[in-house]
């Protein structure tokens, strides 16, 4: 781990938990996933909070050629899970000069026990899953360029996580073509992104099996189990504070968050 690493992710640490805004990138940007990893393995250290699962982001074209990968990883820590019952609206932070959006996410959880072997299909992976839930992805930054700047920068901080909204089971999930369910999200009531999970590479459980791949190589222990926000279904939706973001999951149900300033802690 390199002192420039180190800096960056305390940087980075830091001003989340002094909800500041870092109006530039906190030192040198890593040039390859190697040393974006380096610096979010570097700030998962010196947070030192649970991690409840993990966010699952799209790389593309043509960084992915480039990068040798079309997805990314970050934490999702315990204490920013909100499990809601039905009709509740939470209030979920965000960084207040930073980089704040609302996605669409099918949260799948592989169950404790997974052996180490990466499933090589659907089957195999929904095999090792034990729930599925409809869920929010907060993804925020105290840096405004998270995403404009290139997936490095966004892997390097958290993979631009700060919390997921988890909805209730969907019903009947490992009879389901999850790639089939039509999903809509909306902000303050107007429709700002309708898609299906078909339109994300290999699907959800295709997020799984990089993820499994993705954390082992980085030597993660995952026998506990771990809950994988798939990825933004209807895409990345800029949102402010008071807004209200909602999704909907076709028949199968819908949730709401509130959008909130984040607060020192």
């Amino acid at each position: 781990m390199t002192e420039q690493a180190q800096s960056v992710a305390k940087a980075f640490v830091s001003a989340r938990r002094a909800a500041q805004a870092l109006p530039v990138y906190p030192g040198q940007a890593p040039g390859d996933l190697a040393g974006a990893y380096r610096i979010q393995d570097a700030a998962i250290a010196f947070d030192g909070g649970a991690i409840a699962g993990w966010k699952v982001g799209r790389i593309n074209a043509p960084l992915d050629a480039v990068l040798g990968a079309n997805r990314l990883s970050g934490p999702i820590f315990a204490d920013s899970v909100v499990a809601i019952a039905e009709g509740e609206i939470p209030d979920m932070p965000v960084f207040d000069g930073g980089f704040a959006a609302g996605e669409a996410e099918l949260l799948l959880h592989v169950a404790a026990g997974w052996n180490g072997t990466i499933p090589a299909d659907d089957a195999g992976t929904r095999a090792i899953i034990d729930d599925v839930r409809l869920g929010i992805e907060i993804a925020s930054s105290p840096y405004p360029g998270i995403n404009a700047d290139g997936p490095l920068v966004t892997i390097s901080d958290f993979g631009n996580n700060h919390g997921v909204v988890m909805g209730a089971q969907l019903p009947d999930w490992a009879a389901l073509d999850l790639c089939a369910i039509k999903v809509r999200t909306e902000v303050d009531g107007e429709t700002v992104g309708e898609a299906t999970a078909a339109t994300m590479l290999d699907g959800p459980y295709g997020a799984v099996r990089f993820l499994l791949g993705n954390l082992s190589a980085r030597g993660y222990d995952l026998s506990q189990g771990l809950w994988v926000s798939t990825g933004a279904i209807t895409g990345v939706h800029p949102v402010r504070q008071s807004q209200l973001v909602t999704v909907t999951f076709g028949d199968y149900g819908a949730l709401s968050c509130s959008i909130s300033v984040a607060k020192p802690r």
